[in-house]
């Protein structure tokens, strides 16, 4: 199937957008990734579970038509699903003659583009079919016709007009009142059947969506099936000859490629629509592999493992990017899911031996906390997924538990309102660490808070927000996805001033770097804004920085450093004081 010729839209903005964008770009590279493990799922799965062929040849089906046989197409677009006015010369649209059958050339390909009148019925949310028949050249497809023989026509009925939920306006609004902005410039967003909101009051409105592209395709199959054997994922698709067992050429219409921004709305000013039409032959490979893809980008979505709109994005990639960066592509997402993991493991892994906090930023790890907590309540206020809210909590607690292990935390029970008290561990307290974290938090923090600061109140200004509540966490997340790397200079703050790099996970630091040229790569790959894509190589610049300390730093690997870590394996030495080892005693008790 050629791409879709009709343009296509252009995308909307709103508040939080970056945040939205910067997880769409690993979650397509995630996507891609199963794309190909649902191909090898597909191969192996459709090795082991065909029916084996019975060696009774009367018990197998076979296509009633051959291959290289000459075909005639009727093409007829109607608004009632059952067709049998064939004499109707207006509905008759297109006619081709002397199609071979499965065999490839350009021959097999034709095409028509044409403007379509709309009627009065199907202004109002009317229903239009495309009927399309195909038989032996010289042979009718018209039943009442005297020369009509049964096994010599075949054809298939498809909807060309698609219903969705009435586009529904974005309840966001001004909350300073301004009303210099237009009813013209309130943002409209389609909503797919399945993601309706149930909260919302009144009956669901149906809007009815014209496909521009109409793709049919001749399956080249001539397998053997046994007669109740047929896979399962193509049996909607077979259309058997009940008398004989065999069965007829499969009709496949093909809308792997029509996107959604494709679809033109259907309205009362609406005289004629574009529609583009196309035969041709598809393989039984390809075909099988359109239907696998869209079952399983189906049931991701009705697990919630998929946003509505990710698999148009994914498809996009495919129609707009090069085909050796998409190749690039597919490779690089297998090592960027590898490094995430690995990067993850030896995370916990430092944390988790990690006896000292000397050279360490505490508050660094505090304000991570905080930015994973605005972040997961972000997605709660603008009804995420599950999957992605459980990623997002699970992200929570781990930057919770290393808040326990960077500092210490105690229940507070003199009040009547039991209360955590964090105090800082003497590892960390006791030498110069703290002194230097505590001076770059105080410069940093107050370039934060301006910055902070200034975005709100643009935000509140020119944004339209739901609530109060959704403007104070849409600013607060805008601001940790485009100044979140800034927490990350308190610790090179204090290289500097230790000048030592030995007390960090290096590890853990390279598998992140890794993934961070990983997302440069789909910075060009995956369609965003300029000011985003520049927006992603912001941590390349903090990673060259630690690079840079660790060169003029140079860690001795061969003794035990001042931070109690020493050998190969970075295992930790014990350099707990006395007052801590105690503490750790009575835990364990």
């Amino acid at each position: 199937m050629t791409p879709p010729v009709t343009a296509g839209g252009g995308d909307s903005g709103g508040g939080g957008q970056q945040g939205q964008q910067q997880q769409g770009q690993v979650g397509i590279g995630q996507t891609i990734v199963g794309f190909i493990r649902l191909a090898v799922i597909w191969y192996f799965a459709s090795k082991l579970f065909t029916s084996k062929k019975p060696s009774d040849p009367s018990l197998l089906s076979s296509n009633i038509f051959h291959k290289g046989e000459s075909l005639d197409m009727w093409l007829y677009l109607s608004e009632h699903e059952k067709f049998n006015d064939f004499s109707n010369e207006s509905a008759l649209i297109w006619h081709e003659t002397n199609i071979p059958f499965a065999v490839w050339g350009p021959q097999s390909t034709r095409s028509l583009s044409l403007k379509y009148r709309l009627s009065e019925a199907l202004k109002h949310n009317g229903s239009l079919y495309a009927h399309v028949y195909f038989a032996h050249s010289g042979y009718p497809v018209d039943p009442n016709d005297p020369e009509y023989q049964p096994l010599d026509a075949f054809g298939r009925t498809h909807p060309v007009v698609i219903y969705l939920p009435k586009s529904k306006a974005d309840k966001r609004r001004n909350l300073l009142g301004n009303s210099e902005a237009s009813e013209e410039e309130i943002i409209h967003q389609v909503i797919d059947g399945n993601q309706i909101d149930s909260k919302d009051d009144g009956p669901v409105e149906w809007v009815s969506y014209w496909k521009p592209n109409v793709t049919i395709n001749l399956v080249d199959d001539f397998t053997r099936y046994a007669i109740d054997g047929v896979p399962a994922n193509i049996a909607p698709y077979i259309n058997v000859e009940p008398n004989t067992g065999n069965y007829f050429p499969t009709v496949f219409f093909n809308e792997f490629w029509l996107l959604r921004d494709k679809l033109i709305p259907i309205n009362a000013t609406v005289s004629e629509l574009p529609i583009n039409l196309e035969v041709s032959p598809i393989s039984m490979t390809k075909w099988q592999l359109f239907l696998q893809i869209d079952q399983s980008l189906q049931i991701q979505r009705s697990y919630g493992s998929m946003v509505d709109g990710e698999a148009d994005e994914l498809k996009r990639v495919f129609l707009e990017g090069n085909p050796y960066l998409l190749g690039i592509t597919m490779i690089v997402s297998i090592f960027h899911s590898v490094f995430d993991f690995l990067a993850f493991k030896n995370d916990i892994q430092f944390w988790n031996k990690n006896k000292s906090m000397e050279g360490l930023s505490a508050k660094s790890v505090v304000v991570n906390f905080i930015c994973q907590l605005i972040v997961f309540l972000y997605l709660l206020d603008n009804d995420t997924s599950w999957m992605i809210l459980a990623s997002s909590g699970i992200g929570v607690c781990i930057e919770f538990w290393k808040i326990g292990k960077a500092m210490h935390i105690e229940i507070d029970r003199t009040g009547k309102i039991p209360m955590l008290r964090f105090r800082d561990r003497e590892s960390y307290a006791g030498n110069k660490t703290k002194e230097y974290d505590d001076l770059a938090m105080k410069y940093l923090s107050y370039v934060l808070f301006f910055l902070v600061a200034c975005f709100s109140v643009y935000s509140l200004k020119y944004e339209r927000h739901k609530s109060w509540y959704s403007w104070i966490l849409s600013s607060l997340t805008s601001c940790v996805y485009m100044f979140g790397f800034i927490m990350m200079l308190p610790q090179l703050f204090i290289n500097y001033k230790l000048k030592s790099v030995a007390h960090l996970p290096w590890r853990q630091m390279t598998y992140k770097f890794l993934n961070t040229i990983i997302d440069d790569l789909f910075a060009f790959v995956i369609k965003m804004p300029i000011l985003h894509r520049l927006s992603v190589f912001r941590d390349d610049l903090i990673f060259l920085i630690y690079l840079y300390q660790r060169w003029i730093y140079p860690v001795d690997k061969s003794r035990v450093n001042e931070f109690g870590f020493g050998g190969e394996d970075d295992k930790p030495i014990d350099t707990l004081t006395s007052q801590e080892q105690e503490e750790e005693e009575k835990k364990t008790k």
